[in-house]
C-alpha cells in the first residue's frame, strides 16, 4: 500500500484544503504525493472578465457544456422581500434562491407570526427583517430590501404593490397582476410615479424550451405559424371548504385567471402579436359550490393579424395536463409539460427525405423561478426595463375581460390591430455568455 492509499479522510482534507466552495485540491499541496499528476490547462481554465472560462474538452460531435456559473458574491446580490408565505412561496420561490446567481432573500412578510419564526430560521432571515402585513410599510427603513416579491391572493396585489412603491422598493408580482385591468393599470401608474420597476412573474417567457420554440417560430425557418394549441387543466379539491381561488372578489376569475392565463400569455409570447378577434365559451357544473362564483372551464380562440389562430382550453375539472403544440407550414412543434414547473420536453416533427422525422431537442433545464428572479435582479443592477413589465400584465387582463365578454354574449369580440411585435415587452433577457 502506497502513501496515498494510507491517507485517511481527515488527512486528505488537511492536505487539500476545505473552503466555502467545497473540496479544493491544491496542486502545490499534492505535488509531493506519489501518483498525483497536476491537472492540465484544459482542466484548470482561466479567469476572463470576472468569470471562469474553460476551453472545449470534447469533440464538436458532442453537445458543448454551458457557461460556468458566475454567481455574484452574497453582499452584491439584490435583496428580495417575499410577501406571503403560502404554498407557492414555500414550495417553489424560496427554495429557488438556492439556484439564483444574483439575488438573495433578506426579508419575509406574513400574517402568521408562527410562519415567520419558522421560515426565518430555515432561511437565515434576521428577526428584525420579518414583517406583518400591518408593519409592512416599515420596509422603507431596511436598505437591504431592493425588491418586493408579491405572492398573495390576486386581490391583494394592488395594495401591496402600491405600498411597496411608496416605500421606494421595486416590485415583482405573481400573475395575474390583480383582479381587473383597472387595478393592474393602477399598479403600473403607482410604480411609475415612484420611479421603481414593476415586473410580472411570467416564468414561461424565461423557460428554455418555451423560449427555443418562440425563436423557431420567429425565425420562420419552418414557415408561417398557422396555429398554437394550448391546454392547461388541473383539478381542485372537494374538501368541504372553498379556497380563495373560488371567490371572485379574491381571485378575479376561475380557471382562466389561474391557469388559462398561461395559454393566453404564451400564445402572445410565441407570436409576438396581439389578437384582433376573440371567441370564447365557459362552463361550470350546476350545483357545485366551488363554481358558484367562478368558472370551471373555458375554451377560447384568438385570431392574430398574421392569420395565426390560437386554440386554448383550460379547466379545473380535468386531470393535470399542460401541453402545447404549434402547427407551422413545414413542421409541428410539440411541447409536453410546457406550463409545468419542471419536466418540459420538445419535439419537432417534419420531413426527412422520404420519411417523417420526430426530432427531440434536449435542453439544459433551469429553475424557472430562479431565472425570473435573476432577471429582475439584473434589471435592478443595470437599470434596464423588465422583459415582462406591468404593461404586459395589463394587456392580459384586458384580453381576459374580452374572453368573458365573448362567453357572455356568445359572439366574437373584435379588437383594434396593433402594429409591430412585442408591444408590451421590454428588452429580451440577457443571454449567458
Amino acid at each position: 500500500m502506497n502513501r496515498l492509499d494510507r491517507l485517511n479522510r481527515r488527512s486528505l482534507f488537511r492536505v487539500a484544503g476545505w473552503g466555502a466552495g467545497g473540496l479544493m485540491l491544491s496542486s502545490r499541496a499534492m505535488a509531493g504525493v506519489p501518483g498525483f499528476t497536476p491537472p492540465s490547462a484544459v482542466d484548470t481554465g482561466h479567469v476572463e472578465k470576472g468569470k471562469m472560462v474553460f476551453p472545449a474538452w470534447r469533440d464538436p460531435a458532442d453537445t458543448p457544456s454551458g457557461p460556468t456559473p458566475a454567481p455574484l458574491p452574497p453582499e452584491q446580490r439584490v435583496g428580495f422581500a417575499i410577501v406571503g408565505l403560502g404554498r407557492l412561496a414555500l414550495e417553489e420561490i424560496l427554495p429557488a434562491f438556492a439556484q439564483s446567481m444574483k439575488a438573495r432573500p433578506v426579508a419575509l412578510v406574513s400574517g402568521s407570526p408562527e410562519k415567520l419564526r419558522l421560515v426565518a430560521t430555515q432561511y437565515g432571515i434576521k428577526p428584525e427583517a420579518c414583517y406583518s402585513y400591518e408593519s409592512f410599510d416599515s420596509i422603507r427603513d431596511n436598505p437591504e430590501i431592493k425588491v418586493v416579491y408579491i405572492v398573495l391572493p390576486n386581490a391583494m396585489h394592488r395594495l401591496f404593490a402600491e405600498r411597496a412603491a411608496r416605500a421606494g422598493k421595486h416590485v415583482l408580482s405573481e400573475k395575474p397582476m390583480s383582479v381587473s385591468s383597472v387595478d393592474a393599470q393602477a399598479m403600473v401608474e403607482a410604480c411609475r410615479a415612484a420611479g421603481v420597476k414593476l415586473m410580472v412573474a411570467y416564468r414561461i417567457q424565461y423557460e428554455p424550451y418555451n423560449r427555443r420554440a418562440m425563436e423557431m417560430v420567429r425565425d420562420n425557418g419552418h414557415g408561417r405559424l398557422l396555429a398554437y394549441h394550448g391546454i392547461n387543466t388541473q383539478t381542485v379539491a372537494q374538501d368541504g371548504h372553498l379556497q380563495w381561488r373560488h371567490k371572485k372578489a379574491m381571485a378575479g376569475g376561475g380557471s382562466l385567471f389561474d391557469i388559462g392565463l398561461y395559454c393566453l400569455n404564451t400564445a402572445r409570447f410565441m407570436t409576438g402579436e396581439e389578437p384582433v378577434e376573440i371567441f370564447a365559451t365557459t362552463f361550470s357544473p350546476p350545483g357545485d359550490p366551488r363554481f358558484a362564483e367562478v368558472e370551471e372551464t373555458v375554451s377560447f380562440m384568438l385570431r392574430f393579424p398574421s392569420g395565426t389562430v390560437a386554440n386554448c382550453f383550460t379547466s379545473y375539472g380535468g386531470r393535470d395536463d399542460k401541453h402545447a403544440r404549434m402547427n407551422l407550414e413545414k413542421a409541428a412543434i410539440d411541447l409536453p409539460n410546457c406550463y409545468q414547473y419542471v419536466g418540459q420536453q420538445m419535439s419537432v416533427i417534419g420531413r426527412e427525405g422520404d420519411a417523417t422525422s420526430r426530432n427531440e431537442l434536449v435542453l439544459t433545464a433551469k429553475n424557472q423561478f430562479a431565472t425570473e428572479i435573476d432577471h429582475m435582479a439584473e434589471c435592478v443592477l443595470t437599470g434596464r426595463n423588465p422583459y415582462t413589465p406591468g404593461e404586459e400584465g395589463v394587456q392580459d387582463h384586458r384580453l381576459m375581460e374580452a374572453i368573458y365578454d365573448s362567453a357572455r354574449s356568445g359572439k366574437a369580440v373584435h379588437l383594434p390591430p396593433m402594429a409591430g411585435l412585442d408591444r408590451f415587452r421590454g428588452p429580451p433577457p440577457v443571454r449567458e455568455a
